[in-house]
């Protein structure tokens, strides 16, 4: 049976409202409908899917990066983007695929994660 696709990812958290205020306000993904779970947590939409799942009531100690580097995102707007982590004072590396040009902004979200987010090649780091 091969896969057709990816459904999601999930992120362990010790602070489910954290995770989710950042996902929020950085990606923009918001919460919405999850089964009822014994265990906290939210499922982070973009449009009707949902494709990041935040997994609470893991203490600290346990959000440990995996064999997994990174999760994925395509952005828009990379100068607001780069302006919006500055203004958090947020760790990131902005850099471009020499290939094919693509712009890649790797940080790490408030439990460890690395996410990247990905730019068409035609924008441009600062804006017009």
């Amino acid at each position: 049976m091969p896969a057709t696709s990816m459904n999601h990812f999930t992120v362990l958290t010790d602070d489910v409202e954290r995770t989710v205020r950042f996902y929020d306000d950085l990606l923009g993904l918001r919460a919405g409908p999850r089964p009822a779970f014994d265990f906290p947590g939210a499922w982070l939409y973009a449009d009707d899917t949902a494709i990041l799942h935040i997994v609470g009531g893991r203490p600290k100690s346990e959000l440990k990066a995996g064999v997994i580097d990174h999760m994925a995102f395509t952005g828009r707007d990379l100068p607001a983007t780069l302006a919006m982590l500055k203004a958090r004072n947020m760790q990131y590396t902005c850099r471009r695929q020499v290939s094919s040009g693509t712009w890649q902004v790797f940080f790490n979200d408030p439990n460890g994660a690395r996410v990247e987010l990905d730019f068409d090649r035609n924008e441009s780091e600062t804006a017009p």
